[in-house]
């Protein structure tokens, strides 16, 4: 999620690298089977990550006060609203507190385990937050019950002018929305201006950020974030903005007002005004987000068994493949996982 600031310098949410390590072995054999997910059915959201359609997603936070969780809990009514999915705070009728968790758990306390006190605002892709295959076992981010799901750097402290954003945002990963720009049929990646213009001499500032040469040319996408505040390498960038693949996704529109766009500056872009540039409010959920919601988690409980049991014959398809990897396995065995098991 983008930070407020000059439109030049956005900061990126970023999973750590073990996670991410983790989560693209999976989506490369995922390709390689092809297991192609109905076109037209909703948004860009991990298919075989999504809750059950109904579920009562746990939710804990470490840190914070009662008063920031409350403001938590409300900003993601939009998205519970809005589908046939609960998240359950754990409010303590008699005390007024929220459930919690600790770094010392062995049990699931929560599906979703908020923290504020990493860098930066990321989260897991839906059940990969119960996925214990999900990032290294000694690091703060992964899949197992003592490991964060969901970090929102410095809330306590100091919010952004934009918490609410970055709320939405943050829990739309956490039931399964992925990026709108790496949307397979976004055609984003012809959009982006990767490289630097013809004959650009590295210039920065005094805090690295790369700036245009004094001849006016340009760092391209790849330069921009190899500086300050990112510092990514190429590999990075490629992770987190180019497409992602299209075999375990349900697929609709690219909807460029959709709260999981980021706000790309203009520099980024071949063109301006760009197809792909964010469009919308920017805080609330767009009439996209909410028809994707309504896609994946329906009300209507004929619709919410047809999509559970879709869901379930795609793992079972996947988990008879006699060519499966042990750890992907695992994983799959995951995912059947019922959420709010916890006590």
């Amino acid at each position: 999620m983008n930070h407020p600031g000059p439109d030049f310098d956005p900061i990126l949410d970023v999973l750590p690298e073990d996670v991410v390590a983790t989560m693209e072995v999976r989506d490369r054999w995922f390709a390689e089977v092809a297991v192609q997910a109905p076109q037209g059915r909703g948004y860009f959201l991990g298919d075989l990550l999504r809750w059950p359609a109904g579920a009562v997603v746990r939710v804990a936070f470490l840190g914070g006060d009662t008063a920031l969780h409350h403001d938590i809990e409300d900003a993601t009514r939009q998205i519970t609203d809005a589908c046939n999915l609960t998240f359950d705070f754990g409010l303590d009728s008699a005390t007024g507190r929220y459930r919690t968790w600790s770094t010392s758990d062995t049990d699931y306390r929560a599906d979703i385990r908020v923290s504020f006190d990493q860098r930066g605002f990321n989260s897991l892709v839906g059940r990969d937050a119960v996925n214990a295959t999900v990032g290294a076992p000694d690091q703060p981010m992964g899949g197992r019950p003592y490991q964060r799901s969901l970090n929102l750097s410095g809330f306590p402290l100091q919010r952004p002018a934009d918490w609410r954003r970055v709320v939405r945002h943050e829990f739309l990963h956490a039931v399964a929305f992925r990026h709108e720009h790496q949307h397979p049929l976004s055609g984003c990646e012809l959009q982006f201006r990767w490289e630097d213009d013809p004959g650009y001499l590295p210039t920065t500032d005094e805090s690295g950020r790369y700036l245009a040469d004094s001849e006016g040319r340009r760092p391209g996408v790849y330069t921009m974030l190899a500086g300050h505040p990112n510092r990514w390498e190429r590999a990075r960038v490629d992770t987190n903005l180019r497409p992602k693949p299209a075999a375990d996704a349900l697929l609709g529109p690219f909807d460029p007002a959709s709260i999981m766009l980021y706000s790309f500056p203009p520099a980024y872009y071949r063109t301006n005004p760009n197809p792909c540039a964010a469009t919308g409010n920017r805080e609330d959920l767009s009439a996209g987000d909410i028809e994707a919601l309504r896609h994946a988690y329906p009300f209507d409980v004929g619709a919410a068994e047809a999509e559970n049991a879709r869901r379930s014959a795609v793992l079972e398809v996947l988990s008879a493949v006699k060519e499966l990897p042990d750890e992907l396995r695992q994983a799959l065995g995951n995912l059947t996982r019922h959420p709010g098991g916890a006590p």
